[in-house]
């Protein structure tokens, strides 16, 4: 395969069918614009057009058993997502697990069977188990490892905590109340999908980003000069000339007192 060559994809698992309607929702487009009109996240806008699908990412239909009729694309998420009819008639979306596959059973339960797809609490769990759409607090929907692939590891049970290895390596204590849905997020080989074109991007709504040094003077702090030159100061700033040496972009949490080791620097 050639370097930038476009990978091409499987999509041979995915069931062929209309997304169910009741449970699309058209979001406006933003395209990078904040309350006021202004622009405040650069590089996006376009794209083609796309509907959101309302997954259930928390305990909706406790109890109640339901069964995969479809495995779909969502386009708004890179992992592929399942729709499960329940005994009640009742149809949702649920991100699907991988090696899931059209017909299996899964249920929603504080301590139901350690099968993949099932959802239930964190303590009824197996010390080793790989879990995803991990909640951090009880009832509130998942909200860790929902990407395509990612799983977290259960490392040990301790009083209401249990110690989890996550997707970036980190370890910290979960509330063994929260809900879990056994095995990995569907998708693993995405990471190696190459777009192989710019248009693609495009397609994803992601506009394309000018380097400071090609730019003017007047547009950028790194702009101007003759030629190929240096951005001719001592560290990097940004479009506003705010200093941009590697800072850390996440803010203290009230959640920074679970993690008991950080994740390894790459």
């Amino acid at each position: 395969m050639l370097k930038n060559q476009a990978t091409k994809q499987d999509f041979s698992l995915l069931t062929k069918k209309e997304p169910e309607k009741r449970l699309l929702l058209k979001l406006q487009e933003k395209s990078g614009r904040g309350q006021g009109g202004r622009i405040t996240v650069r590089h996006q806008g376009g794209g083609a057009k796309r509907l959101y699908r309302i997954v259930d990412f928390g305990q909706e239909k406790m109890n109640i058993k339901g069964r995969v009729v479809a495995l779909e694309h969502d386009p708004f998420r890179n992992a592929f997502i399942a729709l499960v009819q329940y005994d009640d008639g009742d149809k949702r979306y649920v991100i699907a697990a991988h090696g899931l596959k059209v017909g299996d059973e899964i249920t929603c339960e504080d301590a139901g069977q350690l099968k993949t797809g099932n959802r239930m609490k964190l303590k009824n769990v197996q010390i080793g188990s790989q879990v995803f759409n991990i909640e951090i607090e009880p009832g509130r929907g998942g909200k860790f490892a929902k990407s395509a692939g990612s799983s977290a590891r259960v490392l040990a049970h301790d009083g209401k905590y249990t110690q989890m290895e996550m997707p970036s390596g980190e370890i910290r204590k979960i509330l063994q109340e929260c809900f879990v849905t056994v095995g990995s997020a569907s998708r693993p080989e995405f990471k190696y999908i190459k777009l192989g074109k710019a248009g693609t991007m495009r397609y994803k709504g992601i506009r394309p980003t000018v380097r400071g040094t090609a730019m003017n003077a007047v547009d950028h702090p790194h702009g101007g000069g003759e030629g190929k030159t240096p951005i001719g100061l001592k560290y990097p700033k940004t479009p506003w000339g705010k200093i941009a040496r590697g800072v850390k972009t996440r803010r203290r949490e009230w959640t920074d007192k679970f993690i008991i080791q950080r994740r390894k620097k790459k």
